[in-house]
């Protein structure tokens, strides 16, 4: 069973790892991971276009092994 998420009052955060020429940006909402368990991420760009939603869990495995430089390519 799925439920709605209320992304109203979600107070989005630009990653540090997005460019800061408004190029690739993404955002996500650390205040509903508290609250709810989840993450929502979402293009900056694009802020009422689709969006992705990891368990909490999902996503703290995703930072850390980005901050391990675990996706950097040649």
């Amino acid at each position: 069973m799925s439920r709605a998420l209320d992304l109203s009052r979600a107070e989005w955060v630009k990653s540090s790892y997005s460019s800061g020429d408004e190029g690739e940006c993404v955002e996500f909402a650390p205040d509903i991971a508290t609250t709810a368990g989840v993450v929502p991420v979402r293009d900056s760009k694009n802020p009422a276009g689709p969006l992705l939603v990891f368990s909490a869990a999902a996503w703290s495995s995703f930072t850390t092994a980005m901050r391990a430089g675990a996706f950097l390519t040649a």
